[in-house]
């Protein structure tokens, strides 16, 4: 059409415009930088455990009758005495009956025999005693003695039969469910009828591998052994258990199969505010063992941490502002901070933030790193 131009001639009579434009230069990457410094922490070592009953008691009857009663509710917590099983008791009660009886039997006649000897040893000084008489009297009494301390404990042994036929619980705690219900006959060869297990206090095992036991050893000897370190215990649901437990025992033995060595806290379990006890006996745990002393030790920020197939390492600021990379080792640490062994110095400005951009030898522009927020060591 007249008086209108082609659209791909004002395509390119405008192009030359577009490649005109002048791009804009890239400066240095902008990052966070922190300096290395002394810093407290506690020092924790991690360990696989599980909670244990310090005592468990297996309920056996000790005579054989039938089950009258079970007076426990299943899974309860019983006290120490409390009465848990009745046992028929009418069979031992007649039995305690005669051996009363027979005792009185026995005793009788040990008074005769008693009397007798005194009429004989009387006569013994005059010219109708016969020594021969005194000697039968004698005996007689003797005998009469040993059969009544037979007859004692005859007696004896049937209030203790007796006193069996009542299961009473030897120690607090849980109770599980009935192995025997009620009108069977129980007896020695019956088995376990209940087991009770113990809930306050409890133990937590943990098998410790030797290197770590040694360093552990070492570390803490000087500072009380023992005394110096807090067991702590991390729950399958990953709480941590508010009771601190307190190292009691280590096995005087390392184990030839896995070369460690089991050793035992012993932590509280109280009630709950519901009404339940959080440690139960066979809970798989993790352990941590801290120190009650903090030390001193160089650390950075977790974030500057990196690593490879070389280990680990950060990211140094040096001079000109250039990114070093520098192979660090880790000691204790902390989900928020790294304890430095070596590869650092006090000073050392190292990047935490922004760190994806930087290559080694690449110049950056540094700036204070943005606080971290506070968590619990």
């Amino acid at each position: 059409m007249r008086g209108k131009r082609p659209l791909f001639a004002l395509m390119l009579s405008i192009s030359p415009v577009c490649f005109a434009v002048a791009q804009p230069s890239m400066g240095p990457p902008a990052v966070g930088v922190v300096r290395a410094e002394r810093m407290p922490i506690i020092e924790t070592n991690e360990f696989l455990g599980r909670i244990q009953a310090i005592n468990r008691v297996s309920l056996v009857a000790r005579v054989t009758a039938y089950l009258d009663q079970r007076l426990f509710t299943e899974g309860s917590e019983v006290k120490q005495g409390d009465l848990l099983y009745k046992l028929e008791s009418a069979p031992f009660e007649a039995d305690v009956l005669a051996k009363q009886a027979a005792l009185a039997q026995v005793d009788a006649l040990l008074q005769f025999a008693n009397v007798s000897l005194t009429r004989q040893q009387q006569l013994l000084n005059t010219p109708a005693g016969q020594r021969s008489n005194y000697d039968s009297a004698l005996s007689q009494q003797r005998s009469e003695a040993a059969q009544l301390l037979a007859a004692q404990a005859n007696l004896r042994t049937s209030k203790i039969n007796l006193d069996y036929t009542e299961i009473h619980a030897p120690i607090a705690g849980r109770i599980s469910r009935t192995a025997v219900t009620e009108g069977n006959v129980v007896g020695p060869t019956t088995g376990t009828l209940a087991t009770i297990v113990s809930q306050d206090p409890m133990y937590v095992v943990f098998p410790v591998p030797t290197p770590a036991l040694l360093d552990l050893r070492q570390r803490y000897a000087a500072h009380g052994g023992f005394n110096a370190v807090r067991v702590k215990v991390r729950l399958p649901n990953g709480k941590i258990y508010a009771q601190d437990g307190k190292l009691d025992y280590v096995d005087p033995t390392i184990s030839t199969n896995t070369d460690t060595v089991l050793a035992r806290a012993e932590i509280p379990n109280p009630f709950a505010p519901d009404g339940t006890r959080e440690l139960i006996d066979g809970e798989f745990v993790q352990v941590l063992m801290q120190g009650l002393t903090p030390i001193e030790v160089l650390g950075v920020p977790r974030a500057a941490i990196l690593s490879d197939q070389q280990g680990d390492y950060v990211y140094k600021v040096a001079a000109g502002d250039k990114a070093e990379r520098m192979p660090v080792k880790l000691g204790q640490s902390t989900p928020s901070m790294a304890a430095i062994v070596s590869g650092l110095e006090v000073g050392d400005m190292v990047i935490s933030q922004g760190i994806q951009r930087v290559r080694p030898g690449m110049t950056v522009a540094p700036g204070p790193a943005s606080p971290q927020p506070k968590t619990a060591p």
